[in-house]
């Protein structure tokens, strides 16, 4: 994070626009972890009102690194915080770069402004690392999970790169032993 060399007006701003926000409430699904989130339009509704009573306005610019920069400034004294935040695409097409962005943008807004999101669990699978998972539906009710779908190739990213473990796929999708393997890179 860099800032201007004071911020005590954009301090007194945030701290007015704390007042003017109110909670964000979350409005998308997430089929993959049957959770819902605040999607970026929703935010962007919420917080464009208090922003501009708050004397203060935001910027966001998509860099060739995969890297968000977010830019807030308050109007009337020129001072700025600005903060990065790279994240990469499971897949890397046009698709998998602009899911990125928009969370890349959803997340570094809610940060850099310090919103209350209601709950908020649309990255909750980093939260079951290394916990037991609870079934949350009747294992007939679950879908399978099929090799080479958009949500198998998440689940084996987030999987190999620690976020998740099995159980909490488990959790949602039936997992064949070849789909185990598949998932995991280990040999059944």
């Amino acid at each position: 994070m860099t800032h201007s060399e004071s911020i005590a007006n954009i301090a007194k701003a945030l701290s007015l626009f704390h007042i003017k926000v109110e909670t964000i409430k979350k409005d998308a699904n997430n089929p993959f972890f049957k959770s819902t989130y605040a999607s970026l339009s929703n935010i962007l509704d919420s917080i464009k009102e208090p922003l501009m009573e708050s004397g203060l306005s935001i910027a966001q610019f998509p860099t060739q690194e995969r890297t968000l920069i977010t830019l807030l400034m308050h109007g009337e004294s020129g001072e700025w915080i600005e903060s990065s935040y790279e994240m990469k695409p499971v897949k890397d097409d046009p698709q998998g770069r602009g899911s990125v962005l928009t969370y890349q943008r959803r997340y570094a807004l809610s940060a850099i402004l310090l919103l209350n999101i209601d709950d908020d669990d649309d990255g909750n699978a980093s939260s079951y690392v290394g916990q037991k998972a609870e079934p949350q539906s009747k294992e007939d009710d679950k879908p399978w999970l099929n090799d080479q779908t958009d949500a198998f190739n998440r689940a084996k990213e987030k999987i190999r790169s620690g976020e998740i473990t099995l159980d909490v796929v488990r959790q949602h999708y039936k997992i064949s032993k070849k789909i185990e393997s598949l998932l995991t890179g280990k040999q059944s």
